[in-house]
């Protein structure tokens, strides 16, 4: 092997933590050989050693470590030995400090506990972090983003990131795409991670302080999986349509202008579901707008939301508040209370994870801040209705745009016998429904029942997301969609302690 003209990576990497002498590196490897062999299960890679002569030939690139040698420095160091013995990259490289194990473990956990996960911190290129995938379910993509992991320890209601990284956090959040940091706990013996937005960490890093805190609130668990899965998937594919979804949306009026109109998912075939979903949620909005007039009855929103990517739309499409505020100022006065239907059968429930569940609540919690009662039934004939909007005794409004074949769908009536059949199918529903309470947050709480999820807990974590505000968490870069949604529901639900 030739030896080379500029330091290996090895080198580099070695020198940046102080591990160049020689009876410094035989401590350090010793140390990650136990490790390995701890985590492969294989106990001979205990006993790797080495040389003074071959540690040198390693470190000028004249000589390859080989069998268990290279597996314990691939392991010790997130490379391959390939890398290790090739050049430093001639552009300046900061590296991170090695993770704890057990930080490491922490993060394998997370895939464990969340299907659609999958996190890697250690990357291919030195100093640049890893990457975490988000797969999609249902109408949501799938995404990725960035991600470095940092030893911290906890300080109050907060997690810190010492000075110690505030050189490597300084190179991290410098480039200007989507990032998350990560902060684990592991060398203090504790299990959590806790996630900020690199923007945010930025913006802090820019006042002359030499620690980064990280809320407490922070802390990866189902609530907070459940905002990031479903706020990053749908501004990543929001941001990839955003040209597309500028020219769809310009032709939408001669649509919108016909009493009733529909568009097969079919004609849209360069969208993302979410995307397609999107334009669909503009559209019936556009035409509710139009049509929905004060009524002597309250409306009611018969929904065909069933998982939680569905209620991610409502959570963060700026359309659809604008339809809670229209229905809630239509119905002032009116005879009756506002409503919205859920139709999830049990098996809809059994098919969805947790997180998913979560964010059927957080919309629920949405509507009841509009005060728009919530009724769940869970008949699997009614699952499959289209959305609509009923004035009893009026009209009613078709809008649909969750339908799997068709982007929209939109309609509106006066006819006395089908106002009829869809008042009774609401009836029907609300007669039988399983959110009977008195109080919204007693229906809140009766929701979570059904939904399987722990309301004490979510009532808790709720408040502490409010209190500090999500901001830190989610920094959304699609101008189509907002967090307003997600701040009032968690505030609304985290109000249930003085509410109950």
């Amino acid at each position: 092997m030739d030896t080379l003209t500029r330091p290996t990576l090895l080198h580099a990497v070695l020198e940046k933590r102080q591990w160049l002498r020689f009876e410094v590196f035989q401590l350090q490897l010793k140390d990650a050989g136990a490790r390995a062999a701890a985590h492969y299960l294989k106990p001979r890679l205990a006993t790797v050693d080495t040389t003074k002569t071959t540690f040198k030939r390693w470190l000028v690139g004249e000589q390859a470590p080989r069998g268990d040698t290279a597996t314990v420095l691939e392991f010790w160091l997130g490379h391959s030995v390939q890398e290790l013995l090739g050049p430093a990259p001639m552009r300046k490289v900061v590296l991170a400090r090695v993770p704890h194990d057990a930080s490491l473990a922490a993060v394998h956990r997370v895939d464990v506990r969340f299907d659609s996960s999958h996190l890697s911190v250690n990357g291919p290129l030195p100093g640049a972090g890893g990457v975490w995938h988000l797969d999609g379910l249902r109408i949501l993509d799938g995404t990725s983003v960035a991600v470095q992991m940092y030893e911290a320890e906890p300080r109050g209601d907060t997690v810190v990131i010492g000075p110690e990284d505030r050189e490597h956090l300084r190179y991290f959040t410098r480039a200007r795409r989507r990032a998350l940091l990560i902060a684990a706990l592991g060398a203090r013996g504790e299990d959590d991670l806790y996630v900020m937005d690199a923007a945010h960490a930025r913006r802090q890093l820019l006042m002359p302080v030499d620690r980064l805190p990280i809320p407490g609130a922070y802390r990866l668990d189902e609530l907070v999986y459940a905002l990031l899965w479903a706020a990053l998937n749908v501004d990543d594919s929001l941001l990839a349509d955003d040209q597309a979804l500028y020219v769809e949306q310009q032709r939408l009026e001669a649509h919108l202008a016909q009493p009733r109109s529909a568009a097969a998912r079919a004609a849209y075939p360069d969208l993302t579901e979410v995307g397609a979903a999107w334009l669909g949620s503009y559209a019936c909005a556009t035409y509710l707008r139009r049509h929905l007039g004060p009524a002597e009855a309250a409306t009611l929103l018969w929904s065909r939301v069933q998982y939680g990517g569905q209620a991610a739309g409502w959570l963060l499409f700026a359309e659809r508040h604008q339809v809670l505020q229209l229905m809630q100022e239509c119905s002032a006065g009116a005879e009756g209370t506002a409503g919205c239907v859920f139709g999830i059968p049990e098996s809809a429930v059994k098919n969805s994870e947790p997180y998913e569940r979560l964010l059927l609540l957080l919309a629920m919690g949405l509507m009841e801040s509009y005060g728009l009662t919530v009724h769940i039934h869970k008949e699997r004939a009614h699952s499959d209705t289209a959305e609509f909007i009923i004035a009893p005794q009026r009209h009613a409004i078709v809008a649909d745009w969750l339908s799997p074949d068709a982007v929209w769908h939109i309609d509106s009536t006066t006819t006395r016998s089908e106002i009829n059949s869809l008042a009774h199918a609401v009836d029907h529903v609300r007669s039988h429904s399983i959110t009977s309470a008195g109080t919204p947050h007693e229906r809140m709480r009766q929701a979570a029942d059904y939904l399987g999820c722990d309301w004490d807990w979510l009532v808790r974590r709720c408040r502490e997301l409010s209190t500090y505000g999500i901001g830190g968490l989610l920094h959304l870069r699609s101008h189509l969609i907002q967090t307003g949604g997600i701040e009032r529901a968690l505030s609304f639900l985290g109000e249930s302690a003085a509410s109950t």
